[in-house]
């Protein structure tokens, strides 16, 4: 007869005893702890015909890993442990757009299901890192679904933006929440994304905990008023050559009122600087002839 008792605790405060790490993220700007990237691989050389992989130019492999070095320094610099996936298809040039493949919880990694058939099966090399790091993997995206990491988007602990759109179906979206709903989230903000972009983070981005920026023209009345109702002061950059030629708005927090944004935007620029957000700027001219920019490229694995 079985006498021992179920231990019924709640699993996250378990992980960094268990699992090796003190993983977990429930914001788009607490403190960055840690990340995740894949440094431009064997896998960008040799192609011939960008649009084959949805590139818009040829990469330089050399000038794209010189960028993407500046980047992991500025994330160590200011207080994030870099890891990455050294391990990837050769034949998936795409691959340095982690984003796409990992939406974080506070418990671990969803694994996501890329939409285009030159992306599939990068999810299975990332899922690869993440285990061998003891990042716990709660769900893998499977059955007819598809959804990609950049169309979620943490607002608080208990309310998450999931986007549909080219890159995320409704039954990838109905799976995200399923994980989800356990944890604690109560609040989804459902956001169509336009056509024309393929995740949420081209036309919105977060600052801090009352802060956000959108592009006006393509970000939903129903998620401005949503963030409104939270407290958050929305800045609007209007901008279309920066926000969809320069990546303007594809930034990372690296902690509240603090990002690193795509250099060659100063419109943009200003205008968060006028709202009192310190900017690093960070050359991804090379990495973005890809068609993403630095949020695009990096997963994050711990936020305060």
């Amino acid at each position: 007869m079985e006498k021992w008792l179920a231990r019924e605790t709640e699993f996250a405060p378990e992980i960094p005893q268990f699992w090796g790490g003190d993983w977990g993220v429930s914001s788009e700007v607490g403190k960055l702890r840690a990340v995740l990237l894949r440094r431009p691989g064997v896998e960008i050389k040799g192609v011939t015909d960008p649009t084959v992989w949805r590139w818009r130019e040829i990469v330089d492999p050399e000038k794209a890993r010189e960028e993407h070095d500046s980047l992991a320094a500025i994330y160590r610099e200011n207080g994030a442990k870099v890891y990455y996936v050294d391990d990837m298809h050769p034949q998936r040039p795409n691959a340095y757009f982690l984003r796409d493949s990992v939406f974080m919880t506070p418990e671990g990694a969803i694994i996501a299901r890329h939409a285009l058939e030159v992306r599939r099966g990068e999810e299975r090399w990332v899922a690869q890192t993440l285990a061998r790091l003891g990042v716990p993997i709660v769900r893998t995206v499977t059955g007819k679904g598809i959804f990609e990491g950049a169309c979620g988007m943490w607002v608080d602990r208990e309310t998450v933006i999931l986007g549909t759109g080219v890159r995320a179906n409704r039954e990838g979206v109905r799976q995200v929440e399923e994980v989800l709903r356990p944890m604690g989230v109560n609040h989804f903000l459902p956001f169509s994304i336009p056509y024309g972009h393929p995740h949420v983070d081209g036309v919105m981005n977060l600052i801090a905990p009352d802060l956000a920026i959108i592009f006006p023209w393509q970000t939903p009345h129903d998620i401005w008023a949503a963030l409104r109702e939270r407290g958050f002061h929305v800045l609007e950059a209007p901008w279309v050559e920066e926000v969809k030629e320069g990546m303007a708005l594809n930034f990372v927090a690296l902690e509240p009122g603090k990002v690193v944004m795509p250099a060659g935007n100063p419109r943009t620029q200003e205008v968060l600087e006028k709202a009192g957000v310190e900017v690093l700027e960070q050359d991804i001219s090379e990495l973005r002839k890809g068609w993403g920019g630095i949020h695009c490229m990096t997963v994050f694995l711990r936020r305060d």
